[in-house]
């Protein structure tokens, strides 16, 4: 129990930082993402703004002017970057940029390669193409990032090269990435430790308490003999009265009571030997007796077990673990029917008793399996029933690696074990 809560805190606290972290970097790379798509529409804008179609050679695709082009030799001063405008001109010097004019008719005037081999001229072409065809005038095809501008006789497609930003957003990305992960790790471990330190206490206080019931059960075994035999020579003396019946009806429910404690404590100690069981007849030899038990409580009892399922288990635990639930829906059902199933169901192998019951609520459920727990008051002096039984079953279907739990609909409540199938 004690492991599995530490694993949901290692989960809860690594899940946490995970999704923090994914948060965090995802929110990193999308802004560092979205200021480079601004700074690079700005610079196309800045680009296109001192462009000047009579400075390009209107040459046949194919062949490449000389000199400077897209910036004309008579243009103003290029303005000094003071951090004023929101244009940063050093990364406009050493941006490339690519350009293609077109006449109204949708002839090609101009085609600015920017003096380099890296994209050809039939490339661009077919970029500028599709830039003009999409419905927005701003965008990214490929690693370039294009705008096209109406400038009145034409019009102009410019693009600006983002290899460089994109290997470096990657880089980015793979750096962060693995700080991350390193952190990770090192939080998961830190976690660890503080998942001990924090079950560490409630740990030790249910052994405690385990501790004590195991203690207190066995201490209470020699004074409950002592007034048996002290019962019986009292009768012996005086002959039988309502007092000394008195004695020995309660000195028995204290009898049946303590050895239900050193059944829980054995349970939940998980200590006694397990073998391979054939569980199929297990279950039907421990349901046998009880269908007497029914036909004279005026309640039938079916019972549908598959055959050939086995289990490594405790013998005895797991019959005391059906007789509980039989006994417990012999006693508390509301209507004539008993129905007991064991079936096979993918990985697991799963033991049920169903039986009628008045409606109980959801937080009721939750304490079923408590200690003592009664959901019915009236109940408390029922017999040798002390709301130990269902704790009992617990603990045993824990100890053999399966789990207990309790469903109530229309009328009906079920409780369900489920054991790991590893045949």
């Amino acid at each position: 129990m004690f492991n599995k809560s530490k694993r949901k805190i290692v989960f809860a606290i690594v899940f946490s930082l995970l999704a923090l972290m994914t948060i965090t970097l995802v929110t990193i790379y999308v802004s560092n993402l979205l200021t480079i798509q601004k700074e690079n529409e700005e610079m196309l804008r800045t680009f296109t703004e001192r462009y000047s179609l009579e400075a390009q050679p209107n040459l046949p695709v194919g062949d490449k002017p000389e000199g400077d082009i897209g910036v004309p030799t008579d243009a103003p001063p290029v303005p000094r970057d003071d951090g004023k405008n929101g244009r940063n001109e050093p990364a406009f010097r050493l941006s490339t940029f690519y350009s293609v004019a077109y006449s109204k008719s949708g002839e090609v005037l101009a085609i600015n390669n920017g003096d380099n081999d890296l994209q050809s001229e039939e490339k661009l072409l077919e970029i500028a193409s599709t830039a003009m065809a999409k419905t927005k005038n701003s965008g990214r095809i490929g690693n370039l990032s294009y705008l096209v501008t109406d400038r009145g006789d034409y019009t102009l497609v410019a693009m600006i090269d983002g290899t460089i930003n994109d290997n470096n957003q990657r880089k980015l990305l793979w750096l962060m990435m693995g700080i991350g992960g390193g952190a990770l790790v090192v939080l998961a471990v830190l976690s660890v430790f503080i998942a001990r330190k924090i079950v560490s206490p409630m740990e030790e206080n249910d052994k405690r308490q385990k501790r004590f019931v195991s203690d207190a059960g066995h201490e209470l075994k020699t004074p409950i003999a002592v007034i048996s035999t002290n019962s019986e020579l009292l009768k012996r003396e005086i002959g039988n009265n309502e007092w000394l019946a008195n004695i020995d009806y309660e000195n028995e429910r204290m009898s049946e009571l303590v050895q239900q404690l050193l059944s829980l404590s054995r349970a939940e100690a998980g200590e006694l030997p397990k073998e391979r069981l054939d569980l199929s007849q297990l279950v039907t030899g421990e349901t046998l007796p009880f269908e007497s038990i029914a036909f004279e409580k005026g309640k039938t009892l079916e019972s549908f077990v598959t055959e050939g399922l086995h289990i490594s288990g405790n013998a005895n635990q797991l019959r005391q673990l059906v007789s509980i639930l039989l006994d417990n829906a012999l006693s508390h059902g509301v209507d004539e029917n008993v129905t007991l199933s064991l079936t096979l169901e993918k990985r697991s192998i799963v033991l049920s008793v169903s039986n009628g019951a008045n409606e109980i609520s959801e937080e009721q459920i939750s304490h079923l399996f408590d200690r003592f727990y009664r959901a019915d008051e009236s109940r408390a002096q029922s017999g040798s029933h002390y709301g130990l039984g269902l704790s009992i079953a617990k603990a045993i279907a824990e100890s053999h690696g399966g789990n207990i739990r309790a469903e109530y609909r229309e009328g009906k409540i079920t409780f369900i074990v489920t054991f790991p199938n590893k045949n």
